[in-house]
């Protein structure tokens, strides 16, 4: 039997193959959501409510099991692997590195495109995020990257073809834009005498 952090690290938890595993972690999302942002319940509060319950617990069932002359509850330690933490640690670290590559590459300016659509990506995501709080994005973007392969799978000739039309109008526009705002910046005129 496969372990528990296993069964759910599995790429056909997000493909829907295992209905049940996807539609389970689908709802714990969901019901993390509704207890923050619509019971607006603190993560402080939970934690703390749910230790002093768990305390509470174990310690009337340790307190009545002297009164029946049984044995304590057995409570393991619990201890995360070293090499489970290095291993997290590392790929982290993998992470962050791509990202600090990525936004290098588009800081010093080599490709008009990519800046320009991080900028307007930014400014999408700000727009969003002045309309709702940090944890309905984030469970938003939980929501589609849990959903979208599933939809892709069962619609992808209707959703490669708008895709395709997209990009089609996407290069279109931006022609336009070249041709109506960046042709009319000044070049340098060093620039022009050499050629």
């Amino acid at each position: 039997m496969k372990s528990f952090l296993g069964y759910f690290s599995e790429v056909n938890l997000f493909l829907w193959t295992d209905k049940k595993a996807s539609a389970a972690v689908f709802a714990a999302a969901t019901a993390i959501w509704v207890l923050f942002e619509l019971m607006e319940y603190h993560l402080v509060s939970l934690v703390c409510h749910f230790l002093m319950l768990t305390l509470a617990i174990l310690f009337v069932w340790s307190y009545v099991t002297t009164f029946m002359n049984k044995s304590p509850p057995n409570i393991s330690k619990v201890r995360i692997p070293e090499d489970l933490a290095v291993n997290i640690a590392n790929s982290l670290r993998v992470q962050i590195n791509r990202l600090l590559d990525a936004l290098e590459e588009i800081a010093l300016g080599r490709d008009l495109k990519k800046v320009l659509s991080v900028i307007a990506g930014l400014w999408v995501v700000s727009m969003i995020g002045s309309c709702c709080s940090f944890l309905t994005m984030f469970y938003l973007a939980f929501v589609l990257v849990h959903a979208m392969p599933l939809v892709y799978e069962k619609y992808e000739n209707e959703i490669d073809s708008f895709g395709e039309k997209a990009m089609e109008e996407i290069k279109k526009q931006f022609v336009e834009f070249g041709d109506k705002f960046l042709s009319k910046i000044p070049r340098d005129p060093l620039k022009d005498k050499d050629n």
